[in-house]
């Protein structure tokens, strides 16, 4: 059966319609995908791990020698300044400050007492003598008495003399103030002060870390029992890759997460970089301050924290997989004009995760190739096809447990 000439002249002009179209597309080139290039916010961030630590830590151990009789804290309890943590068996110091006690307590109540009697009786005595050598001596003069009684008066008041001289030096060396007391005095406080370090106790208040000592151990002075994370502030130290160094500046916010509650993220600040550079890492090591520091945070956890060095809140930005042979500042990109591709070197300002600012070199509504479009050659004919830009400028292509960290 012969076709019709109609129907042959259909088919001739669909062919025709169909190879023009193919050279069409062919003399357009390929698709390839790119981005219009837009205003739009940015913040440059600096993503790296770090770990929990406090402020400052104290360690604390005993004075003194002896046998642990009680541990009355545990690891993680908060403790307050002077909140006791241990206990020693004090039964030997404790008799000691007794028998001190004691001899003082004689001094005041007995020692002391006895030897002002002792002095009113050498007083008495010694009036007695002197009135009894007078009489002998009336009596000696009218030769009523012998010398040799006169003699025994007379030395009978001499010692009565001396047994008074040494009374008042007795009574002297008793009297409050004296050097015996302050000897009982200052040995007496020694041993409550060697009593009271038998409860070993919290100079500062702080949360404990370790506890290395338990009931029935001997401990020597010089070992660390307790070591306490002091209350009054948390600190993330974070190693960064020093390439970041010229980015950062103190007081930079932040965005803490632990990576045990990924739902909870935190504010911190920038508070200290180092001075020096870890030769061996080639990392700067930054604290970040957390005030207040939130319930779940732990001493050593490992955090993830998201430095902010620099915001725009209107620049003109390219996501950075359009972005090739990037350098210090610079990087190349494709651009489309009049259909082909052209290459455009341009000037960058800050970078962000998925977006950088361009300075110099496009301007907005150009159209940039995305990845891939380096295998073009210069002055190809492509066809454009648009690619949405990454959400809100950022993405989540910068691991947490890399080091050293690299700035994206």
């Amino acid at each position: 059966m012969r076709k019709s000439p109609c129907l042959m002249a259909v088919l001739m002009a669909a062919l025709v319609v169909a190879v023009g179209f193919g050279a069409y597309r062919w003399w357009q080139g390929p698709q390839v995908q790119g981005y219009l290039v837009a205003q739009g916010p940015l913040v440059q961030t600096v993503v790296a791990t770090g770990r929990v630590v406090p402020v400052s830590r104290a360690q604390l151990g005993s004075e003194i020698a002896g046998v642990v009789l009680q541990v009355l804290v545990r690891e993680g309890d908060t403790v307050a300044p002077g909140e006791p943590l241990l206990r020693l068996d004090a039964g030997e110091i404790a008799a000691q400050v007794r028998q001190a006690e004691a001899a003082l307590a004689e001094l005041e109540t007995s020692t002391r007492p006895q030897a002002e009697l002792a002095l009113a009786r050498a007083e008495t005595e010694l009036a007695q003598a002197r009135r009894e050598a007078a009489r002998r001596r009336a009596l000696a003069r009218e030769s009523m008495v012998p010398r040799e009684a006169l003699e025994q008066a007379e030395q009978a008041l001499t010692l009565a003399r001396n047994a008074l001289q040494t009374a008042r030096l007795r009574l002297q060396a008793l009297a409050p103030g004296n050097a015996r007391e302050r000897q009982l005095r200052e040995q007496l406080a020694a041993l409550r002060a060697r009593l009271e370090k038998t409860v070993l106790r919290a100079r500062v208040g702080g949360t404990v870390l370790t506890r290395d000592v338990e009931p029935g151990d001997l401990v020597q002075p010089g070992h660390v029992l307790f070591t306490l994370a002091l209350g009054g502030g948390t600190e993330i130290r974070v190693p960064l890759d020093e390439r970041n160094l010229a980015r950062l500046a103190l007081h930079q916010p932040a965005t803490v997460i632990a990576d045990a509650y990924p739902a909870q993220p935190f504010p911190a600040r920038l508070a200290f970089i180092a001075p020096g550079i870890d030769p061996q890492r080639g990392t700067v090591e930054v604290r970040l301050a957390v005030d207040p520091a939130p319930d779940f945070l732990r001493q050593d956890m490992t955090v993830s924290v998201n430095i902010e060095t620099g915001r725009r809140e209107q620049a003109l930005v390219v996501p950075n997989d359009a972005l090739d042979e990037e350098q210090i500042g610079r990087a190349r990109v494709w651009l489309l004009r009049e259909g082909r591709v052209r290459r455009r070197v341009v000037t960058l300002g800050l970078r962000g995760l998925a977006m950088s600012e361009v300075l110099a070199g496009l301007r907005a509504g150009d159209r940039v190739l995305a990845d891939g479009a380096a295998a073009l050659a210069e002055g190809a004919r492509v066809r454009f096809s648009e690619r949405a830009p990454p959400a809100g400028g950022e993405d989540e292509r910068a691991s947490r447990n890399e080091l050293p960290v690299s700035f994206n």
